[in-house]
């Protein structure tokens, strides 16, 4: 198990209070999810505290989500997944996606589950569920999170808080 120190602890707290703060106090809760937040779900690629700081942002923000427990469990789920196979892509151009794919398909069917239930429309509303999560995700992770990935970089303050093999 990895050990972290009082710096890497305190960027992952930070990661979470902004990831929390960015999903409650924005619209996020629609059903193309473009969270803002969603962004930061790239972060575990340069940084290894950043795994941890995402996982507890999006419980925090979850326990507050119109969808109940489900989405505590699901949504948290998703995002650990997600964060734990972002921090182990070989390039920043795959790092954004473990998590357009971990919540298209595990969101996607929990707003399916929670909208009919296991009945005969599931398999079509888990179809539409994945395919809105999953654009939403894409603009949030694409669009903004490969912006996070080359410009953090470049901050050399930053270089040195990265995992070595991102440099």
């Amino acid at each position: 198990m990895r050990h972290f120190d009082t710096k890497q602890l305190t960027l992952a707290a930070i990661l979470a209070a902004v990831y929390a703060a960015l999903t409650l106090c924005l619209p996020s809760y629609t059903p193309i999810q473009i969270r803002l937040s969603e962004a930061l779900t790239v972060l575990p690629f340069l940084f290894p505290a950043a795994t941890p700081g995402v996982i507890v942002g999006c419980f925090v923000a979850n326990l507050l989500s119109p969808y109940g427990v489900i989405d505590v469990v699901c949504g948290t789920l998703a995002t650990a997944l997600a964060a734990l196979l972002t921090a182990r892509m070989p390039s920043k151009w795959l790092a954004p996606l473990p998590p357009v794919l971990c919540n298209a398909a595990i969101v996607g069917g929990m707003q399916a589950w929670y909208e009919a239930g296991f009945g005969p429309n599931f398999p079509a509303l888990y179809a539409m569920n994945a395919f809105t999560v999953g654009l939403g995700e894409l603009v949030s992770c694409y669009g903004l999170g490969l912006v996070i990935l080359t410009v953090l970089p470049r901050i050399p303050y930053l270089r040195g808080r990265m995992a070595p093999q991102r440099l």
